[in-house]
């Protein structure tokens, strides 16, 4: 693995962050979310437009920029520390790579260059109030967290030709104003019951959550005899899906073709697609993460070198020197976990999305409640920016985490504690 950053990273990096310092500080991240889509439709046309980060990780033979997670990581970190409300999330690193894995052709070519534009948002709609399970993050995603032939999930049924949708999704982030929901969704009845991929334009019902962090946009969609296009191939035999997403991307770069290729593609295993989708996103979150936690460290250390107490600042004193101290340790960790992360999944090497997602997880949790305990009487008011970023933090766990279970799973899945031998 190299670690020096390459001319093109850095001026990703650079670019960025001048754009996020002149348009959003934290009285236009409290405006956006406010509005009706939830983040400030300027400032996501800038991000589109100007620096392509819709596209940054789709091939370019999809009208995206041709580079890895790695890259979208770095500017996910960006978006972290100020905080910036975008669609990026759903569109890019949740959506885009089932799209780009498991779609036909005809599909790709339609929709892809539209998201890599930002024309077009998508959401990624999983059944039920277990956005991480379904991701493969913190539990085994083979259950029946999409409903299966039970009671509940997301029922696919197919009446005169057309594929139509009933049941209900809880956690979808951006779906409110998405253009374009992809929805993991059951057919076959009970006996042989298998999830399919679907794309839903119009006829679901939306309604906006209130969520802890107002900057990550939850939605619940209702699907209620809503007509639907089936994702992929449809063969000639009991609707299965011909996976011949391999064919024309399989030597393109991207994160669909890294992270999700390598065990998905050509595959109508929705629970392998989306395990795969997983990993890469919990690399992106974690550098996000990262990026939020060094960014209130640094305000935080501003702060208290201007704070006097006793007639002299208070970040002079031993005692809270130790406490930033352990910030910066944490921090600096966490980083390195990411971009770690962020490498292997572009590499195609082992899974440790999760295991990085959970340091940058805790190392946020941290260094956002010392912001709010540094900061004194004013860190405790809501107006107050550290609250910002103290309920980044809170709703990230409970998105994606919290950080204990990620750390569970992942040893589960290495076998650490199975009684037989570890390799070192």
């Amino acid at each position: 693995m190299d670690a020096t950053f390459t001319a093109e990273q850095d001026e990703i990096r650079r670019t960025l962050r001048e754009l996020l310092l002149k348009r959003c500080g934290p009285e236009e991240v409290r405006a956006a979310v406010r509005t009706t889509d939830g983040h400030d439709p300027g400032l996501w046309e800038s991000l589109a437009q100007q620096l392509g980060l819709p596209g940054l990780a789709l091939p370019e033979a999809y009208g995206g920029v041709g580079c890895s997670v790695t890259e979208l990581a770095l500017a996910a970190e960006e978006l972290g520390r100020a905080l910036a409300p975008s669609p990026l999330l759903a569109t890019a690193v949740l959506s885009a790579p089932v799209v780009l894995a498991l779609g036909s052709e005809s599909q790709r070519a339609a929709l892809l260059p539209r998201i890599a534009s930002g024309e077009l948002t998508a959401a990624l709609a999983v059944s039920g109030a277990a956005l991480t399970t379904a991701l493969g993050l913190t539990g085994d995603n083979r259950g029946d967290w999409a409903g299966g032939g039970r009671a509940g999930g997301v029922q696919a049924r197919r009446a005169d030709g057309v594929w139509r949708l009933y049941g209900q999704a809880d956690q979808v982030l951006d779906g409110h104003s998405a253009d374009l929901l992809v929805v993991p969704a059951h057919t076959g009845g009970f006996a042989r019951s298998r999830t399919l991929f679907f794309l839903v334009r119009e006829g679901a019902t939306r309604v906006r959550q209130t969520s802890l962090d107002e900057t990550r946009s939850q939605c619940r969609v209702q699907l209620r005899d809503v007509e639907a296009e089936l994702l992929g191939v449809e063969g000639e035999v009991g609707g299965e899906v011909r996976g011949d997403a391999g064919g024309s991307n399989a030597g393109e770069r991207g994160s669909a073709g890294a992270g999700v290729g390598a065990s998905a593609r050509g595959s109508a295993d929705a629970a392998a697609v989306l395990s795969a989708v997983g990993d890469s996103a919990a690399a992106v979150l974690a550098a996000e993460a990262v990026g939020a936690a060094d960014r209130v460290l640094e305000r935080t250390v501003e702060y208290v070198r201007q704070r006097e107490q006793f007639g002299r600042p208070i970040g002079s004193f031993q005692a809270v020197k130790h406490r930033l101290a352990d910030l910066y340790v944490g921090v600096q960790a966490a980083r390195s976990a990411a971009y770690y992360a962020a490498w292997a999944t572009a590499e195609g090497q082992e899974r440790v999305g999760g295991l990085a997602l959970a340091q940058a997880l805790e190392a946020l949790r941290v260094t956002a409640s010392e912001a709010v305990q540094l900061h004194g009487g004013i860190g405790f008011t809501w107006e107050h920016e550290a609250h910002l970023y103290f309920k980044r933090a809170a709703g990230d766990e409970l998105l994606f985490g919290p950080a204990h279970r990620l750390r569970a799973y992942a040893a589960e899945e290495a076998r650490l504690f199975g009684g037989g031998e570890v390799a070192v």
